[in-house]
């Protein structure tokens, strides 16, 4: 049967481009992504599966079979705020852009509920399809969940895969710990303005802001041991209007990795501690919101090796390894946090090896051959997870 499947999957090559091709033309950020969500309806009901739309959160659920033990699949559907310079004839214009590969994402889970369909009486049991949006906010899963999307029926396990475009075609990697938990922050200073002439007389937010930046990046190097992985990125430093006015405010936003509970948490404490002792230190008031907190992603190894068994079951020349553990963070984290759950990796380079770049690029460029792949091991996983508990 898995074997099968691939050659299903390959026949639908060109629709699944065509899917691709249409959401990334138009593409959405956000938790809200009505177009998104109209489309991926849309063809859900042209290939007879039923679906709920849940309008709070822009996600879509569908279920193939009854009865039984349930798997999720999930695929993202949200793109980022950024101008897409890849030259693509389908490229979008609307100042949004699928940098990230959620685009083939939802094409891939579309082609799985194709196959899964037009098997459906083998199911031994039911499979339920999550697109899900708000992922590069970190906000789209728990707004699933709290919207009850693990329920009714209740889902036993997940499964989740990820495209790479700096990664070879046809090679698949996982991991027990994929992708790191994330904490991100914007630290806001409030100093006193004053002319550029006369320093004395204002207190110099930016100034604060540079000892800040400093010291924070000290943490890494100082305070956690070379054996442990970390990373602190300050990527906004925003602050001012003329070279001649030192400014009443500026604002610094950064994110922190971690793959241990225990390393974030003593960096969130030291990130407090550092920001308000050194804003005292320079007469300046601070503070600190949090922009998201995000666990690891925990995978269940049991599942990953039964997904790892499948994909073989496809085809045993694709390359499963190993490999993924990377700095990146991912919101499925808090459904692997409730539920068994596995986070895979699938290539996506296009040919020309030199022409690659790392997602959230505004030239980066995927390789719709992953597309009838993806779609494969979604459905072969899932029929073949059902099938072992039934």
């Amino acid at each position: 049967m898995s074997s099968g499947l691939l050659k299903e999957a390959e026949d639908m090559k060109e629709k699944l481009s065509s899917w691709r091709r249409t959401l990334h033309r138009n593409p959405e950020a956000g938790l809200s992504l009505p177009e998104t969500v109209k489309f991926v309806k849309e063809q859900l009901e042209e290939a007879g599966v039923e679906c709920r739309v849940y309008d709070e959160c822009s996600c879509v659920t569908a279920q193939i079979g009854r009865g039984g033990s349930c798997f999720l699949l999930r695929s993202d559907m949200d793109a980022l705020p950024m101008q897409e310079e890849s030259k693509e004839p389908f490229a979008s214009q609307n100042g949004c852009m699928h940098s990230c590969g959620h685009d083939l994402h939802t094409a891939i889970l579309l082609g799985a509920a194709r196959l899964l369909k037009a098997h459906e009486h083998e199911l031994k049991g039911t499979v339920k399809l999550l697109f899900q949006s708000g992922e590069e906010i970190f906000e789209g899963a728990q707004a699933a969940i709290d919207a009850g999307v693990l329920e009714d029926p209740h889902v036993d396990a997940a499964f989740a895969m990820h495209v790479a475009s700096a990664m070879t075609n046809n090679v698949v990697i996982y991991g027990p710990h994929p992708m790191a938990a994330v904490y991100g922050f914007r630290i806001t200073l409030k100093g006193q303005g004053a002319h550029g002439s006369t320093p004395q007389l204002g207190v110099d937010p930016i100034n604060t802001g540079v000892h800040i930046h400093l010291a924070l990046q000290e943490l890494i190097s100082r305070e956690i041991a070379s054996t442990e992985e970390a990373a602190l990125t300050i990527g906004r430093f925003a602050a001012g209007s003329a070279a001649n006015i030192i400014p009443e405010r500026a604002v610094l936003e950064g994110t922190l990795r971690a793959f241990r509970p225990e390393i974030k948490d003593r960096l969130v404490r030291r990130i407090h501690e550092v920001v308000h002792s050194v804003a005292k230190a320079y007469r300046t008031e601070a503070e600190i919101d949090v922009l998201s907190s995000v666990p690891p992603v925990e995978c269940d190894e049991e599942l990953n090796k039964e997904v790892v068994d499948s994909i073989k079951k496809l085809d045993d020349g694709i390359d499963v390894l190993p490999l993924y553990h990377v700095m990146g963070s991912e919101d499925f984290a808090f459904i692997s946090e409730k539920i068994p759950a596995s986070y895979f990796c699938i290539g996506a380079g296009i040919d020309d090896k030199s022409q690659w770049y790392g997602q959230h690029n505004p030239n980066v460029r995927f390789n719709e051959s992953c597309l009838p792949l993806g779609a494969a091991i979604y459905a072969g996983t899932a029929m073949d997870w059902l099938a072992s508990r039934s």
